[in-house]
């Protein structure tokens, strides 16, 4: 994969981990509301909101990559994304910037924990790795 130092993200941590989504894929970033629980769905799924009388299913991503879940704080943020038509809501522990990347490696078959196919690559950013989340597989994985 090529550099690419016109394309930009959303740099985002969970943990100690950082992940980033390509911008463009982001609707908008809200603080966390109150989510309405659904049954019968993954641990992962928290719910939904209502966001301006629509209603989005929302995720956590530290849920999804099996860390523990811990309390939200003022930093915790909801990344609203657009992805096939679709808005979903991914909880985050907080979000850091928006950044491009010098290098962009591709992604080993584990990253830590997780399958190196939950990711696009690896971004090079200063003098850190970060994971740029592929949405196919972490939205609609089964």
């Amino acid at each position: 994969m090529q550099a690419s130092g016109q394309e930009q993200y959303v740099e985002f941590g969970i943990e100690q981990e950082q992940y980033a989504i390509r911008i463009e894929d982001i609707h908008e970033i809200i603080k966390i509301q109150d989510i309405t629980a659904i049954p019968n769905v993954k641990d992962y799924v928290k719910g939904v909101i209502n966001l301006r009388g629509r209603i989005v299913p929302v995720i956590s991503l530290r849920c999804f990559f099996g860390s523990e879940e811990v309390p939200f704080t003022k930093s915790s943020r909801i990344v609203v994304i657009h992805h096939q038509e679709e808005a979903v809501g991914i909880i985050v522990d907080r979000v850091n910037k928006v950044t491009t990347f010098s290098d962009i490696q591709p992604p080993p078959e584990r990253v830590g924990g997780v399958q190196g196919s939950f990711f696009t690559g690896i971004g090079l950013a200063e003098s850190r790795l970060v994971g740029i989340l592929r949405l196919d597989e972490v939205l609609l994985h089964e």
